[in-house]
């Protein structure tokens, strides 16, 4: 008979059948769906980050495509999925979490190391396999380093810009956030926004490289730039959003119709001129970039946060 002591409240894979807790999320039907999007992309292993498109640890609902695919919820993971395994890599604050969350078609690999999950697909993608993953998910330090960890091994590293969980999340995807963008009293930021406008285009002045334009994608980034609030990611005051500083311009990605009438009236103050805020589509940002870096032009910007499906549309 089983100990009085056992706990309960975490998966028991090696019993027949094996023993899941209430917490525990049923993800068959979801890997499966998952596989079979793979199979029509050519895709042999896929793999699954905990971020968004900003990098962002904490992740609005609709971002989620980890906590949904596998039941996990922490903050910080990574799944990789093939044709007849599912793994999971977190870190220690979360092995407890992920026992009680995840079910018996996941290995937890206790470890978050690049090194780690290369070694793992290697054992389970043959030669002449392709590992996709969505570009706009993960940084430029990250790619590099799934890159050098897959070099030389005869497998393929894709990015693919069709992401396949939302292709088998489809209309079950939460929609995305409609709250109002607001802005922050000077009383509270310290310095207008016009300020730090200036004090970035100073910085640029004095870069041994001079750039010409300097890419904001983290969302703390440009909230902080512009004193602007948003709600889109629970107990975050950010918004999704990206920014474009040019010596001579700035563009803000978003959803115009959410900011507030003061937010737009305090980005428009400096109109025509320098200090102009051209508002645009959230969803221009990339198209924008390509376009601006078509010229003779040096953009300065974060490897850590920004992600190589934006870095792949600059010309090195």
């Amino acid at each position: 008979p089983q100990a009085a002591s056992a706990r309960t409240d975490v998966r028991d894979c090696s019993v027949d059948p094996p023993y899941l807790p209430p917490t525990a999320t049923n993800t068959t039907a979801r890997l499966a769906a998952l596989r079979g999007t793979m199979r029509a992309h050519g895709v042999h292993a896929y793999i699954v980050p905990s971020t968004d498109a900003h990098m962002s640890e904490y992740i609005a609902e609709r971002d989620s495509r980890l906590g949904w695919l596998t039941g996990f919820t922490g903050s910080a993971g990574t799944g990789v999925v093939t044709q007849d395994k599912a793994a999971l890599w977190t870190d220690s604050r979360y092995w407890t979490q992920a026992e009680r969350q995840l079910d018996c078609n996941w290995e937890l690999q206790r470890t978050t190391w690049i090194e780690s999950i290369g070694l793992w697909i290697l054992e389970a993608v043959p030669v002449g396999g392709n590992i996709s993953l969505d570009p706009f998910l993960f940084s430029i330090d990250t790619w590099n380093s799934y890159s050098q960890a897959l070099h030389g091994s005869g497998r393929t590293l894709l990015p693919l810009e069709t992401n396949l969980v939302d292709q088998v999340w489809g209309d079950q995807r939460p929609p995305p956030a409609s709250s109002e963008i607001y802005s922050l009293p000077e009383a509270f930021t310290g310095s207008s926004w016009q300020e730090k406008v200036a004090g970035i285009r100073q910085q640029m002045e004095e870069h041994i490289r001079r750039p010409t334009a300097v890419l904001l994608s983290g969302l703390e980034e440009t909230a902080w730039l512009f004193n602007l609030r948003g709600d889109d990611i629970p107990y975050n005051p950010v918004f999704y959003s990206y920014t474009l500083l040019t010596n001579t311009s700035i563009s803000l990605f978003v959803d115009e119709m959410r900011l507030s009438v003061a937010a737009q009236q305090s980005l428009r103050a400096g109109c025509p001129g320098p200090l102009c805020v051209e508002l645009q589509e959230y969803g221009q940002a990339r198209a924008h970039l390509s376009r601006y870096a078509q010229g003779n032009v040096t953009i300065w910007l974060g490897t850590e946060y920004t992600t190589y499906g934006l870095y792949g549309v600059i010309p090195q």
